[in-house]
């Protein structure tokens, strides 16, 4: 995956250390990856991560506490 070309999330760190990124994988799915760990990362289907967020835009997330 290190071929793709990765977008740093708005909300991450001014330093750049903790920064969540994404990549068009192919066209139907969207990579993910910590770029402190370049080499690991996955890939979702693009409706899946448009509806991911989404829910993030309209606050729809549960923050899961125990």
């Amino acid at each position: 995956m290190s071929e793709l070309k990765w977008f740093k999330s708005s909300f991450s760190e001014a330093s750049g250390n903790a920064c969540v990124e994404v990549a068009v994988h192919d066209d139907t799915r969207v990579a993910i990856r910590h770029s402190v760990y370049p080499d690991r990362g996955f890939s979702v289907g693009q409706t899946a991560f448009a509806a991911f967020v989404s829910a993030i835009q309209d606050n729809k997330l549960i923050e899961k506490t125990d």
